[in-house]
């Protein structure tokens, strides 16, 4: 009976210590060095997420915000994704926006054709202009239900912020293509209709009888019927643009030399040049300066077949590179629009065909041979008329010159 009691004191005994021990350990109150160890090794191989790489120089804030970001990683494509062709091998997953960038070149850097842009460019509902975007922006590649690439205005995720200051200047939307090649034929008149020179009013002299006038100078212009302080952009009547398929003139290159500001009004009236990009002469036109500068279109193919020419290019060059302006045949007329992306083809060569028959001996002159166009370069449409049109070279793989063609992309 003792021996038996003895027995249920021990076991009662032992049960408390286990029960107290699972309790220490349930609750906190007690460790021991196998719980130090398995701690640890749970520390070592999940790092808590407040928690920044060495050499991060991130915020805590944006590492959550990273970390909960790369929770939910982009789908990959399938191997025959329709449409991801039109990816750059190299194309990045994600991109932030830079001052100074275009969305040109933006577009160069997922796509293999920049015009492509509208059909993968994702429309966020939920932003209020979709279609502009700013420095700082994330731009980030998806793909779709259907498997086809899509880019995307990132947002932040479900991360929990706390409020900073952060300075930084003010930024607008960025343009499509670089503001500072194409500012002078976006504001100022660079074609001339043959009725548009015969209306517009024209410089008559110059103060002291100088023959050409540069900024600081006066000049009277006759037929200006406009207040004291009027701004007007002063243009050289340059050579006329015919069309070379029927002949037709279609209008006349106007050459910006300066800005005038009325001083006195009158017939005529003296204006005083406040700034000068080439001298100013005796009948050259004044015309309302051009206040719609439109930088933010978006670059696209045409839907209608086209087939032109370059009739002109910027200061007479003969040979045309990157980032030269040229104009072309085709217009409004012929549903050519700013953000249009036009393809040139080098035209081909006429040679004659000196080597005619089965051998050597039968060398004899032929007729004239007509070689192929050649694909040479790419140019975007940024300002449109009737039948004419302004485009920036944007691409150039073989030089281009003057009667090249342009088609569809």
């Amino acid at each position: 009976m003792n021996q038996r009691l003895e027995v249920g004191v021990v076991s009662a005994g032992c049960i408390a210590c286990m029960l107290a021990l699972g309790g220490c350990s349930s609750y906190g109150w007690g460790s021991s060095e196998r719980d130090a160890s398995e701690s640890a090794s749970t520390a070592v191989s999940e790092p808590p997420a407040e928690e920044a790489a060495p050499g991060d120089d991130r915020t805590a804030t944006e590492a959550v915000a990273d970390a909960e970001g790369a929770a939910q990683p982009v789908e990959e494509a399938p191997a025959a994704a329709p449409g991801s062709e039109v990816l750059q091998p190299n194309a990045p997953r994600s991109y932030t926006v830079k001052r100074g960038d275009t969305l040109w070149d933006i577009a160069s850097t997922f796509l293999r054709d920049p015009w492509y842009w509208p059909e993968v460019w994702y429309i966020n509902p939920q932003v209020e202009n979709p279609h502009l975007i700013y420095p700082g922006d994330v731009l980030a590649l998806a793909f779709g239900g259907d498997g086809r690439p899509q880019i995307r205005l990132q947002s932040g995720g479900p991360a929990r912020l706390n409020p900073r200051l952060r300075t930084s200047p003010l930024d607008g939307p960025i343009a499509t293509i670089p503001y500072s090649t194409i500012a002078s034929f976006l504001s100022r008149p660079s074609v001339l209709s043959a009725e548009e020179i015969r209306r517009a009013p024209h410089v008559v002299a110059m103060r002291d009888d100088h023959i050409i006038a540069g900024a600081g100078h006066e000049i009277y212009v006759r037929n200006l019927d406009a207040p004291a302080n009027a701004r007007f952009s002063v243009i050289h009547v340059g050579r006329p643009l015919r069309d070379p398929d029927d002949g037709d003139l279609i209008g006349y290159e106007g050459e910006y030399t300066g800005t005038a500001l009325v001083a006195r009004p009158g017939n005529p009236a003296k204006a005083t040049l406040t700034d000068s990009a080439r001298e100013t002469r005796r009948g050259d036109r004044l015309l309302a300066v051009d206040t719609e500068v439109p930088l933010n279109f978006i670059p696209r193919a045409p839907r209608n077949p086209v087939d032109g020419r370059i009739i002109s290019v910027q200061d007479g060059y003969e040979v045309i590179g990157p980032y030269q302006v040229v104009v072309i045949n085709r217009g409004k007329r012929h549903g050519i629009d700013a953000g249009h992306v036009l393809a040139v083809d080098q035209a081909g060569e006429i040679v004659r065909d000196q080597w005619q028959g089965m051998g050597a001996s039968s060398r004899v002159l032929a007729n004239r041979v007509q070689l192929p166009d050649e694909r040479a370069g790419t140019l975007l449409i940024f300002k449109s008329f009737d039948r004419l049109a302004y485009g920036l070279v944007v691409g150039a793989a073989h030089p281009m010159a003057v009667a090249d063609r342009v088609r569809n992309p």
